[in-house]
């Protein structure tokens, strides 16, 4: 019977890992990622502004 025990554990550990995954995925859809790119092209834009004093490569 302990056997049995020891191999509910993982058991329940992939039922609760799928649960949370397929959880997490559908929050997933409902947001985008534009504001992370924007911010991400925002931040490009900065870096290859030429700033003046600054030493180049």
């Amino acid at each position: 019977m302990a056997v049995l025990a020891w191999l509910l554990i993982p058991l329940i550990a992939a039922v609760g890992a799928g649960l949370w995954g397929s959880w997490a995925n559908r929050t997933r859809k409902a947001r985008s990622d534009g504001p992370e790119l924007d911010g991400y092209a925002r931040f490009r834009e900065a870096m290859e502004k030429s700033h003046p004093g600054a030493r180049g490569a």
